[in-house]
């Protein structure tokens, strides 16, 4: 049986703000993004440690995984139960700033 990590609201925010920004120039690839994000979301659902583990940017539990196909990383929480999808933040953001408070 799959199950999904789970979105925070925050993460919620960022992603369809991504899509959002996307959908003005290309509506397919908005779509594509959700899609990918939820894909990842059921990877990491199904095996918590697939994302790299960033101790420079944040705590153990914390992982990051590139959506797959988009400059977009997925941060999450792999200690929580399921898993926490904390952020989505297009990569060239300065993620020690905007990740400071985890």
């Amino acid at each position: 049986m799959t199950s999904a990590a789970t979105l925070a609201p925050q993460a919620r925010r960022d992603l369809l703000a991504a899509a959002g920004w996307i959908a003005k120039e290309n509506p397919s690839a908005a779509v594509a993004l959700r899609d990918a994000v939820v894909a990842d979301a059921t990877r990491i659902g199904n095996h918590r440690r697939i994302g790299a583990v960033r101790a420079e940017l944040a705590p153990q539990s914390i992982r990051f995984l590139v959506v797959s196909g988009f400059p977009y990383v997925i941060v999450y929480d792999a200690g929580r139960e399921p898993p926490l999808i904390l952020r989505g933040l297009h990569g060239a953001r300065e993620l020690p700033e905007l990740l400071r408070d985890l």
